[in-house]
């Protein structure tokens, strides 16, 4: 598997240190452990995120004003360390609690939970919010088993936007909770992505072939078929989505189509252009619509849909403004960033 790289070992390490050359006027790496923080955070609750890396720009690029306050990062596709999720949020901490956001996965819950812990004897309030937005990993009986994929762009604009109105944690818990409770996507994968130093990749799929549904690390979705137009591949993958998250007529959402890695903003705004399609016919408001690679398997090939069911409640924290560095050095933007 082709990959410009120095050492396996040291992809993400060696990332960081780019990362942060191209962005040190807004960000600081927390020393000893991969993490990067925001600079000049006002007293708040500090909002942290975080997860393995190989999901660029997710995590790294959603630090900033109205975002997430820091970021623990793991090896490729994997959890970060409990102590470098601990030294993130003792670094972003302002004495208002820190709220973590990130996706529903065993050792990132494991992980994050014990680094809570660690937090606790140090008398730093922690909270969690899971993003479990893949309706197609678990029945809606078990949402609490689904996979956090890219409705962490939703979620934690949400929580950013919630802390820089100065709740308290206690508020900008619930509210991040009502966005995540809200959050539904679905995807498909047409090719796998590699993981740096590894000669296999983590699935194989026919040069005919997708997958209804996988997740992002390859885990088994729904159901294999033939590739098919794009059109009826969009309905059918809206068609489940409708059904879980029972978004009807007279609804409001936001909708983002995100591409894995290596399909194309061609091929991504096809996809799109029916999705706008559908709701239009369905009766369904569009509040805003996003087209982008923000949550990424490599150069894995597919994208997924997501919905944030919105209220006025959401939709005026969604409004707020939001600045990551990696998108935007000077503008302010509505909605996620782009």
């Amino acid at each position: 598997m082709k990959k410009i790289i120095n050492n396996p070992g040291h992809v993400v390490q060696e990332a960081i240190e780019g990362y942060m050359y191209a962005y040190k006027d807004s960000l600081t790496k927390v020393e000893n452990v991969n993490g990067i923080i925001r600079k000049n955070i006002k007293e708040k609750v500090a909002i942290v995120t975080g997860g393995g890396s190989g999901h660029e720009p997710l995590f790294l690029g959603f630090v900033g004003e109205g975002l997430a306050d820091g970021v623990a990062i793991g090896n490729v596709f994997a959890a970060p360390t409990p102590n470098t999720v601990q030294d993130v949020a003792k670094a972003v901490d302002q004495g208002k609690g820190v709220l973590f956001v990130y996706g529903n996965y065993a050792g990132d819950v494991l992980n994050f939970d014990m680094a809570a812990e660690l937090l606790d004897f140090e008398d730093i309030q922690t909270r969690t919010v899971l993003v479990a937005d893949d309706v197609a990993s678990a029945p809606v009986e078990r949402k609490s088993d689904r996979r956090g994929i890219a409705g962490d762009v939703f979620v934690i604009k949400i929580a950013g936007a919630a802390s820089e109105k100065g709740w308290s944690l206690e508020e900008v818990t619930r509210v991040t909770q009502k966005a995540a409770d809200q959050t539904f996507s679905i995807g498909v994968a047409t090719s796998p992505g590699s993981i740096p130093g590894e000669n296999e990749p983590p699935f194989v799929l026919g040069d005919d072939e997708i997958e209804l549904g996988m997740g992002l690390h390859g885990e088994p979705g729904m159901k294999r078929t033939k590739l098919m137009p794009a059109d009826q591949l969009t309905d059918e993958l809206l068609e489940t989505l409708f059904v879980e998250s029972k978004i009807q007529a007279g609804d409001e959402v936001a909708v983002y189509v995100n591409g894995l890695g290596s399909t194309t903003l061609l091929e991504l705004l096809i996809v799109n252009r029916r999705v706008a399609q559908v709701l239009k016919e369905k009766g369904i408001t569009i509040y805003d619509m996003d087209v982008n690679s923000y949550c990424t398997t490599q150069e894995m090939g597919g994208f997924s849909i997501t919905f944030l069911k919105l209220d006025d409640e959401l939709k005026e924290l969604y409004n707020a403004p939001a600045h990551s560095p990696y998108y935007n050095k000077a503008e302010k933007v509505k909605g996620g960033v782009r």
